[in-house]
């Protein structure tokens, strides 16, 4: 076994804490990677405080990471020591499924592994993430990052946020000609706008606070719209191709869904911890409209949206914090006290404390 160091929490209510734990010896096909930075998610926040039901204490969060191979098994044949990789949500599914087969994994139809608070597929046993030093990953669901060193910090979110919004983007096919809504200016919200931009789309931000407006254009995009006035709403309706809703906070969708022209989908990424308003199906119908939801990416398009964005130098908006930190920074996340999105320079962190 690996020796591994990291922060857990003991249960829903306590602190993070140093935690020393062992990761498996690596397999024939797992690579090995020296975690450099990890980005802070709000699932993170949800699961350590079992806001969700369900978390397995100690919980080690942390599916955002970037670093660096130092091993591999024997029979791996697309990464080496010394390449830098990414790990996103998950780090195992079942392989054999149709979704799976499909390169669909985040849908596997017999649970794919979490890269935290998830049964190992082999052993059933808790999964521990990123906040720490180390993982063992099977090759599968490693990513190769292109993007330049000095950037990794900020490439850590691409794994949740980016690919979060890129699935939705691409499978409802946005590019030139559409016109595209992004709700909410957060953590997901942000990589919506720049990434729906670089694909060629007319991208119009909505947010409930006027002073977010200036930003929202220097993210990338065309049109703000401030989603309590009601003018500014209605002078949109029936125009959009596509809107990505991002929010996480239960709200009225109806405003949105009247924006949607003939045919037009609204797509949510955000997980309330209660239930949206029960929209109205007189405007589902009478336009043929849709309301769909979208869950992370699998491994293929995962690293599609990597090395779109290397391309296109497209990388999250950060703030590194030391992982000592972390409980502050949920405290000021819960406030959407941070633009966009903290990650852990795993630098700060020492065995035992």
């Amino acid at each position: 076994m690996l020796d591994a160091h990291g922060y857990a929490v003991p249960d829903a209510a306590s602190p993070f804490a140093p935690f020393s734990f062992e990761r498996r010896d690596p397999r024939p096909n797992d690579v090995v990677i020296a975690i450099s930075h990890c980005g802070v998610c709000h699932s993170d926040l949800h699961t350590a405080r079992s806001e969700w039901g369900g978390t397995v204490y100690p919980c080690v969060p942390g599916h955002e990471i970037v670093g660096h191979v130092t091993e591999v098994g024997s029979e791996v044949t697309g990464f080496k020591p010394g390449d830098t990789v990414g790990v996103g949500c998950m780090v195992d599914s079942c392989k054999h499924c149709d979704a799976c087969n499909q390169g669909l994994e985040q849908y596997c139809e017999n649970g794919f592994t979490g890269t935290y608070n998830g049964p190992a597929q082999e052993t059933g046993g808790n999964t521990y993430g990123g906040y720490s030093d180390t993982i063992v990953v099977r090759e599968d669901f490693v990513l190769r990052v292109t993007h330049p060193e000095n950037q990794l910090a900020a490439v850590a979110p691409l794994l949740c946020a980016g690919i979060t919004t890129w699935s939705p983007l691409r499978h409802w096919k946005v590019g030139p000609g559409m016109k595209v809504g992004i709700v909410g200016i957060g953590g997901l919200g942000h990589m919506g706008i720049k990434l729906a931009r670089a694909l060629g789309a007319e991208v119009v931000a909505f947010t409930t606070s006027p002073d977010k407006k200036a930003d929202a254009i220097a993210l990338g995009a065309h049109e703000v719209v401030v989603s309590r006035e009601k003018a500014e709403m209605k002078a949109h309706r029936g125009t959009f191709d596509f809107i990505l809703n991002t929010v996480a906070a239960p709200h009225d969708l109806d405003p949105f869904l009247l924006l949607l022209k003939r045919d037009g989908t609204l797509c949510l990424v955000g997980v309330p911890a209660e239930p949206h308003p029960s929209p109205s199906v007189a405007n589902l119908i009478f336009k043929r409209r849709s309301l769909a939801g979208s869950l992370i990416g699998g491994i293929a398009e995962t690293q599609e949206m990597l090395d779109f964005c290397a391309e296109h130098q497209i990388v999250s908006d950060i703030e590194p914090i030391a992982i000592q930190d972390i409980d502050q920074a949920y405290e000021r996340m819960l406030k959407s006290d941070v633009k966009y999105r903290f990650v852990i320079d795993m630098d700060s962190l020492q065995p035992g404390g």
